[in-house]
């Protein structure tokens, strides 16, 4: 499956343990990752800013960059998120993704975006517990 984790997701499997870090370390191994430049430049830039690190703090990143399917995606005609911050939609849809992962109120409120499917980690890790290498 085609995923695009938004970066607050990637961000907060990384720097602490719970739902999104099982989410990062599990399942998404599991599914091809869709990233684009611009995710990956504010997933850096976030990880710096507020917590220090950056990519050679966190081996993890490396792996994520070089097993992700990257795409650029094009600027989308009108702005569709209450936020404008449409990146990760545009994202999904130039990688023909399957399914965006957000915590985020203002894609969530969507459901889906042309054929994309819009979740929540929880709702995702529901979804997609079978798909555990370990049930």
């Amino acid at each position: 499956m085609r995923v695009v984790f938004d970066t607050h997701v990637v961000v907060a499997g990384l720097v602490a343990r719970g739902l999104c870090h099982e989410l990062i370390e599990v399942h998404l191994p599991l599914h091809e990752a869709v990233l684009s430049p611009g995710l990956w430049d504010e997933l850096l830039t976030t990880l710096e800013e507020k917590f220090g690190l950056g990519e050679e703090d966190l081996p993890f990143l490396a792996l994520y960059r070089k097993h992700a399917s990257w795409v650029e995606p094009p600027r989308l005609e009108a702005p569709i998120s209450r936020d404008h911050d449409d990146r990760v939609l545009a994202t999904a849809v130039a990688g023909k993704a399957d399914l965006i992962v957000t915590g985020d109120e203002d894609l969530l409120i969507l459901e889906t975006f042309k054929g994309v499917e819009i979740l929540t980690p929880r709702r995702f890790l529901e979804a997609h517990a079978s798909s555990a290498p370990f049930d």
